[in-house]
C-alpha cells in the first residue's frame, strides 16, 4: 500500500512507523513546513493535519482520485460539503473522530449503556476527556461522537462544555502533558455511580485503526465510518 500522508505531526509520524513495518510505503508526506515525495504516486491518503487544512487536504485528494481516511477534528462545519465533494467526484471518504478500534468498540458499548439507562432518570451522566496539552480543540472530537451516541436516550437537547445546565449533557474537557487520550462517562444518582472509562496508553493504537482503514477503503467509492470498517 502506497500511503501519502497529510500531516506530520505525532500521529503521522507514528503511522509512518507502523506503516514501514508492516511492508507498505509512504509516497508523500505534507506539514505545515516541509512537502516532500509525489502525491499521485499514492493508493491512499490519510489525513491528521489541522483543521485549518482538513478540508482543503480532502478535496485535494477527491480531485486527484486518492481514497482519504481523515482523523483530523474541528473541522466538521465542512463535513457535509466534504460528503458532497465526494459524491460529485465519485470519491472514497472515511471520518472518525478517533480511529482506534479500542475506542470504537467503547462508543458500542456507551450506546447500549445509554439505552440500559434510559428509564432510570435519577441518575445524571456527564462525559470528561483528558488529553495532552497540546491539543488544539475541547473538547474532542471523540468526546462529541461519546455525547450524539448517548443524547438520544436522555432528556437532555445538546451539549455544553465545562458548564452544568439542566437540559446539556456536561462534557469536562481537561489538558495535562503527555495523556494520549481517556475518555470517561459517569451515570451519578445520590446513591451511587456507573463509571465507563477507555483509557488509550499509547498513539499505536489510533495509527493501527487508521492503517486498517486506509486498507479497508481501497477499491471501495463512498463514504464511511470506521463502523462500515469494523462489520464487514
Amino acid at each position: 500500500m502506497k500511503i501519502a500522508l497529510l500531516g506530520y505531526g505525532k500521529m503521522g509520524k507514528t503511522i509512518e512507523q507502523l506503516a514501514l513495518k508492516q511492508g507498505d510505503e509512504i509516497v508523500y508526506k505534507r506539514a505545515s513546513s516541509f512537502e516532500e515525495g509525489d502525491l499521485q504516486k499514492a493508493d491512499v491518503a490519510i489525513d491528521f493535519s489541522t483543521p485549518k487544512v482538513a478540508f482543503q487536504n480532502i478535496e485535494n485528494c477527491f480531485k486527484n482520485n486518492i481514497p482519504v481516511v481523515s482523523g483530523t477534528t474541528a473541522w466538521l462545519d465542512k463535513y457535509d460539503e466534504a460528503v458532497a465533494l465526494c459524491k460529485n467526484y465519485s470519491g472514497s471518504f472515511l471520518y472518525a473522530s478517533n480511529f482506534s478500534i479500542g475506542v470504537n468498540l467503547f462508543l458500542k458499548i456507551t450506546k447500549y449503556a445509554a439505552q440500559v439507562m434510559q428509564p432510570w432518570n435519577d441518575y445524571e451522566v456527564a462525559i470528561e476527556e483528558i488529553h495532552h496539552t497540546q491539543k488544539l480543540d475541547a473538547p474532542s472530537g471523540t468526546a462529541i461522537t461519546l455525547a450524539e451516541q448517548i443524547l438520544p436516550y436522555t432528556l437532555k437537547d445538546n451539549w455544553i462544555l465545562n458548564k452544568k445546565e439542566n437540559k446539556k449533557l456536561t462534557i469536562v474537557a481537561k489538558r495535562e502533558k503527555d495523556v494520549k487520550g481517556t475518555h470517561i462517562i459517569k451515570y451519578s444518582s445520590s446513591i451511587d455511580t456507573i463509571t465507563l472509562q477507555h483509557k488509550a496508553h499509547s498513539r499505536e493504537g489510533f495509527a493501527k485503526g487508521a492503517l486498517l482503514a486506509a486498507k479497508w477503503i481501497l477499491n471501495k467509492k463512498g463514504v464511511f465510518t470506521m463502523d462500515d470498517v469494523l462489520t464487514q
